[in-house]
């Protein structure tokens, strides 16, 4: 079997539209959320989130080729161009036949989906672009970025809600360990922040209304926390086979050395209240990758900030690493970038490899007051330096997908 590394990173984010933009705003503790100023929400319960900015699709991909894209399809193709170029591979010679693309979508192109409808009902139906339907499917960042980069391998596009990056990431590394492919682009993207699933998620009860604060509305096991906070963007990652890694010098950043899925097999949006679901994901996991739960140094938490989430993902840690799990640091992204739905995995998985590489944790802020049932250590408010090995990354979803993965520290 092929060991499995990464060799680029690229990512779109509230925090910034590059790996050290965004590395940067993690350890210093920065908030990338605000107030929505992209459409009216005087009627909305929640009025803010983690948006994307200074993203020029025209001045990236020029007018023409932009227009061509629904958003989530021009973050993806931004983070894919950064990641092959971080790897070298925009000129290398290597054998495209022999290169894919898993890259996910939770909603896909839900503001083409909304404009075209705006058309269809004012305009009639001889105005609807005959593009819509391929600019909104949720498998067409993955088919862009192949078309993009004559990536002729195998093309995937996992829909498995806000856990797609981790998905996609672990079946990439098992596609490549098996021999089925050289080198894989995977991640996830997401550009969900509209009028409508704005209200549907503040229907739901599950957004955050501190909208006089913003940069203190996302808050993970915090004990006064009130609902996640919508976001954007795109992380993607280029995995690879070592052998091939090494026969073009590349450099190598982290190992992928498991993956593990499950099912909650118990609510549409809900998650397990004992987490037993992510319990089996991390077990699963740990048992790919050959090691044992107190050899793990980090975990970044799934962790969005919702009463019941935190307090299952907390279960599920326990379950699994038992009076270890004290020991362990825990580390909350989304408690700075929102929760970038389906573009989580993936920018979350580059936040883990940042940690590999420097021994920093970034911390989980606005933890003012920990919740009882939330009594790990989440590396409240600053960052941590460590020697960390490896860690783990959770990843769950609405309809009660799980999806964890095991990166470790580079070594010969």
């Amino acid at each position: 079997m092929e060991r499995v590394v990464i060799t680029g990173m690229g990512i779109i984010s509230p925090l910034g539209n590059d790996t050290a933009a965004f590395w940067s705003g993690l350890i210093r503790g920065e908030s990338g959320i605000s107030l929505i100023d992209t459409f009216d929400t005087s009627k909305h319960k929640s009025k803010i989130a983690g948006l994307v900015r200074d993203f020029d699709a025209d001045a990236r991909f020029g007018r023409k080729e932009a227009r061509r894209m629904d958003r989530f399809c021009q973050y993806a193709v931004a983070a894919a161009e950064q990641a092959m170029d971080d790897a070298g591979l925009l000129q290398a010679e290597v054998n495209r036949e022999r290169m894919g693309v898993y890259v996910g979508s939770g909603i896909g192109g839900i503001q083409t989906l909304l404009e075209q409808h705006s058309v269809l009902r004012d305009r009639g139906p001889d105005r609807v672009s005959p593009t819509l339907v391929p600019m909104m499917i949720s498998n067409m960042a993955a088919a862009m970025i192949s078309m993009r980069f004559s990536a002729y391998g195998p093309t995937l596009s996992p829909v498995t809600a806000c856990s797609i990056g981790n998905t996609a990431i672990g079946e990439a590394m098992r596609l490549i360990r098996y021999g089925g492919a050289d080198v894989i682009l995977a991640g996830g993207a997401e550009a969900a922040l509209t009028d409508i699933s704005l209200a549907s998620f503040g229907n739901a009860t599950a957004l955050s209304t501190r909208n006089e604060e913003p940069t203190r509305a996302s808050r993970p096991f915090d004990a006064h926390r009130d609902g996640f906070v919508m976001a954007e963007g795109a992380g993607i990652l280029v995995l690879e086979s070592l052998s091939h890694a090494k026969r073009r010098n590349a450099k190598i950043y982290a190992e992928v050395i498991g993956y593990g899925a499950s099912s909650d097999a118990y609510h549409i949006v809900a998650t397990h209240p004992e987490g037993f679901g992510a319990y089996l994901a991390m077990k699963s996991a740990l048992t790919e990758a050959g090691i044992q739960p107190h050899e793990v140094d980090v975990i970044s938490a799934h962790a969005t900030s919702t009463d019941v989430g935190d307090k299952s993902e907390t279960l599920a840690v326990k379950k699994l690493f038992g009076e270890h799990a004290y020991g362990i640091p825990v580390t909350a992204n989304k408690s700075m970038t929102g929760h970038m739905l389906g573009a989580s995995g993936g920018a979350e998985a580059i936040a883990l490899v940042k940690s590999l590489q420097e021994g920093i944790i970034p911390p989980t802020i606005n933890l003012e007051e920990a919740d009882s049932d939330c009594d790990l250590d989440y590396v409240p408010n600053k960052a941590r330096y460590s020697d960390v090995q490896i860690g783990i990354s959770n990843s769950f979803g609405f309809g009660g997908h799980n999806a964890v993965i095991v990166l470790k520290k580079y070594n010969e």
